[in-house]
């Protein structure tokens, strides 16, 4: 019997490299390379590789459970379902709608995250909904939006990178959080390019820097504007560049000028001749690019330092123009298009404003709603989880892993379980689905067809290659049976497509357009960059209307009606009313924790290759554990000699927030001010356990990139 394979993509990061899936004779499946998607080109990390692994039943769930006697025990479709609309509408009833919580996740297709939106605001009409991808790149995306009016991860394919001059890489270890990635920076440097990679560690990235400049944690924003000080003092600005497609650019240098180089050296600790070569290297070339990461943005002043790196850009002329320009790298796997349509608490689909009149008209009326039924603005991620249990009683998540990855982490584990009530859909019983009242097995990437978005603002159908096991249903399955279970009988339904195509009529005309898009487009090309329009049709009154536009057979039938999408954006215009890019005023200040006494080094966490997020599918996987079985810390050898400690002894973290416990791993590749932990890992191990809540007051980023710490030795292992 022959097989055949599917082309998808990867479950994993942002970059949703292409792979095929082929059904084995034996059962189960092999994952292969894909070399027909140009982002990839057929490389494929580890956990990539591996990806078919949590297929396996043997390691996910299969049946729905219910907690019972205070265990978690198997249960019936209708008896979960049951339960959860029961529980979910007594709190409705006894305390009103903003008492109800959604929490989705930045993995969720886009017909998901659209759903679930739509969902709270339409089923339970509740405010309080947000998700984890608010830990993502919130602060590059507000700096983003304020600068250029728009903001989508990268405003250009990751194709451009080995045709521009020069990459600062600031606060990314592309090596391990997307192997796949970093051969464009090595054609880069080929193509005679150079890159600069900011870190205060040296990374495996770092080691394939022409340039690598380490400054304190939490002090990127002093870097930028030390760097923005000399491309002003030594003449290097592009005034004709500023003068025709920016404004506030007096304020903004103004701001700069306070950070000359030898204050700047102070607060990083990167030398005043490395300062002066970073801005040689990057002002050479015609063309250069600042791309941003966790580093910078998971930061109480994330917004500000993105919007400092956004100046450096813009002062020398090095956005809005081709292979130039700012981006960020998204590291979820649909971060992007989560928070375009719907699950993010400020916005609606089309990365419309949930305040903006207009754009709650637009959306009620695809939804068949009242725009004056749909609430405000609700909380924030960690603060939507900081209230669990007092003004928020129950909860729904989907596809999120908080117990592991939120910061203050014991904190958050105590308000989950001071809940009056817990759901949670997964493909696993993570640590927080080990809490709920009810659990509900959900399908996964190749059990299901949907959209995602990369980081390059790409959407792209990932098909259905296998059937899932018995018991498990889809996420939208679930929120179409609770919402007839509440009262709403119509408008969610089970197919993707069919969610796809009514998103596309929300989105039409918004910011994230996708209405010019189709699955039978998607399946047929590598992906389509949004903003992706359909066009538009004069009605009755003369007036243009693009909701009408889409007909019921989603593809147009002139060649010339398809709109090509947008792969680089900004290059007329920036999407500001006046089309000028925003400079941002911004000055340097301390982060909301330095260190002190009793606390006297810095903590900043990442990931590493072999494991992803908050670890709780790759934690399942056999061929990954064996690479990363676990949490470390990273310290200075001079830390290490003034510790006692040696190879592999257990150290004790410890911050004001909590201890973390996990085996030394001494190297000179960190500042001997520093410690590193990855993230990935629950229990004695959990690094967020550690870290600052404390948030950035636009983008409401907490601060998990640095904080305050003490480490103790624990003595050798026995």
């Amino acid at each position: 019997m022959e097989t055949t394979s599917t082309p998808t993509h990867c479950p994993y990061c942002a970059l949703q490299c292409g792979m095929n899936i082929t059904p084995l004779p034996q059962g189960g499946v092999e994952v292969t390379e894909r070399a027909d998607f140009p982002v990839n080109r057929g490389a494929l990390c580890g956990k990539g590789r591996t990806a078919s692994a949590v297929l396996s039943p043997a390691v996910r769930l299969t049946s729905p459970l219910v907690r019972s006697g205070g265990r978690l025990v198997p249960a019936s479709w209708q008896e979960a379902l049951d339960r959860v609309a029961e529980r979910l509408e007594t709190t409705r009833e006894r305390y009103g709608p903003d008492a109800l919580g959604v929490f989705g996740g930045g993995g969720l297709t886009n017909e998901k995250a659209y759903a679930l939106g739509k969902f709270a605001r339409v089923v339970l009409g509740t405010s309080q909904i947000d998700y984890n991808g608010r830990f993502c790149m919130s602060s590059a995306a507000a700096a983003g939006t304020k600068a250029f009016g728009l903001d989508r991860g990268l405003p250009f394919p990751l194709e451009d990178i080995p045709r521009t001059g020069c990459v600062i890489l600031v606060g990314s270890n592309l090596a391990e959080t997307m192997p796949p990635s970093l051969r464009f920076f090595g054609e880069l440097r080929e193509n005679g390019g150079t890159l600069i990679v900011v870190d205060p560690r040296r990374t495996k990235t770092a080691e394939q820097a022409d340039l690598h400049l380490a400054p304190r944690p939490g002090t990127d924003l002093a870097l930028a504007l030390g760097l923005l000080h000399l491309v002003v003092a030594e003449g290097r600005t592009d005034e004709d560049f500023i003068a025709e497609r920016t404004s506030g650019w007096e304020e903004a240098r103004a701001a700069a000028m306070g950070h000359w180089p030898e204050y700047v050296e102070r607060i990083t600790g990167v030398s005043v001749p490395q300062l002066r070569e970073a801005v040689r290297m990057f002002c050479a070339p015609e063309a250069a690019m600042v791309l941003t990461a966790r580093g910078p943005e998971q930061q109480s002043k994330g917004t500000d330092t993105v919007g400092a790196w956004i100046d450096l850009c813009l002062a020398t002329g090095r956005a809005g123009r081709p292979l130039s320009g700012y981006g960020c790298l998204t590291g979820q796997g649909n971060g992007q298009g989560g928070r375009e349509h719907g699950q993010k608490a400020d916005q609606l689909p089309g990365y419309r404003k949930l305040d903006d009149p207009a754009a709650r008209r637009h959306v009620a009326q695809v939804w068949g709603v009242d725009p004056d039924s749909l609430p405000g603005p609700g909380r924030s991620a960690y603060e939507l989880l900081d209230a669990l249990g007092t003004d928020v009683r129950s909860l729904l998540l989907m596809g999120s892993n908080p117990v592991v990855s939120a910061p203050r982490a014991a904190h958050v584990e105590e308000r989950l379980r001071s809940l009056d009530f817990l759901a949670v859909c997964d493909v696993v019983l993570s640590e927080t689905a080990e809490l709920a009242d009810v659990v509900l097995p959900v399908t996964q990437w190749a059990e299901e067809s949907g959209t995602t978005t990369s980081l390059e603002g790409r959407v792209l159908l990932r098909r259905q290659a296998v059937t899932a096991p018995p018991g498990v249903r889809s996420d939208l399955y679930v929120l179409g049976e609770l919402a007839a279970r509440l009262g709403v009988e119509k408008g969610f339904p089970a197919d993707p497509e069919e969610v796809f195509e009514e998103l596309r009529r929300a989105s039409a005309g918004g910011p994230a357009d996708y209405s010019g898009i189709t699955y039978r487009r998607l399946a047929e090309e590598n992906g389509v960059f949004w903003p992706c329009p359909a066009p538009p049709v004069t009605d009755e009154d003369g007036e243009d209307s693009v909701c009408d536009a889409l007909p019921d057979d989603p593809v147009h039938d002139a060649e010339t009606d398809v709109h090509p999408g947008t792969p680089r954006l900004f290059l007329d215009r920036f999407a500001t009313e006046d089309g000028r890019a925003r400079f941002a005023a911004v000055t340097h200040r301390a982060s909301a924790e330095e260190p002190d006494a009793e606390y006297p080094l810095l903590l900043t966490t990442g990931r590493v290759v072999s494991q992803y997020q908050s670890g709780a599918q790759t934690r399942r996987v056999a061929e990954l554990n064996a690479a990363a079985p676990g949490p470390f810390v990273e310290l200075h050898p001079r830390l290490a000699a003034r510790l006692g400690a040696a190879d592999g002894d257990p150290l004790a973290v410890i911050s004001r927030r909590g201890r973390a416990v996990a085996p030394a791993r001494v190297t000179a590749a960190i500042r001997p001010d520093t410690v590193f932990m990855p993230f990935h890992w629950p229990g004695e191990g959990r690094v967020n356990t550690l870290t600052n809540p404390a948030l950035d007051p636009t983008s409401r980023m907490p601060e998990f990139k640095t904080c305050a710490v003490r480490v103790e030795a624990l003595g050798p292992q026995e």
